[in-house]
């Protein structure tokens, strides 16, 4: 069955043990809230080291960016990988396969953003 047709039939959705009727539901249920697309956006470009992560998203803290790294490496989205053969212990994160399909998505949120930001709000420059 094509996209169109499972469109026009309106199937419910399952993601993650949650039944969803809308695709974009679906969608959220994977990418939605405060930070998930953050990170995301993040890692679009390429892989980041947790570190790296915390200091680049300004007001995210270490026990919502640790958490929310969990539940997109559980969904599919992000990879961890340890390199533990001398310490200091390193960590990094990457998009998957399916977290790369995001990349375009995620371009246009931040595209949208600006124009948001230029339509209904201001830039804020630091000195």
């Amino acid at each position: 069955m094509d996209r169109k047709e499972l469109f026009e039939k309106k199937p419910k959705i399952k993601i993650n043990g949650k039944i969803s009727s809308c695709p974009t539901s679906a969608a959220m249920e994977l990418i939605g809230g405060k930070w998930k697309s953050v990170i995301l956006i993040h890692l679009a470009d390429d892989k980041k080291r947790y570190n790296e992560l915390r200091k680049e998203i300004e007001g995210i803290t270490e026990r919502t960016l640790s958490l929310q790294l969990k539940q997109l490496e559980a969904d599919g989205l992000v990879t961890r990988k340890v390199f533990s053969k001398k310490p200091p212990l390193k960590v990094v994160y990457a998009l998957t396969e399916f977290g790369q399909s995001l990349v375009p998505i995620l371009h246009g949120i931040r595209d949208w953003g600006l124009y948001a930001a230029e339509t209904k709000g201001e830039f804020l420059l630091e000195d």
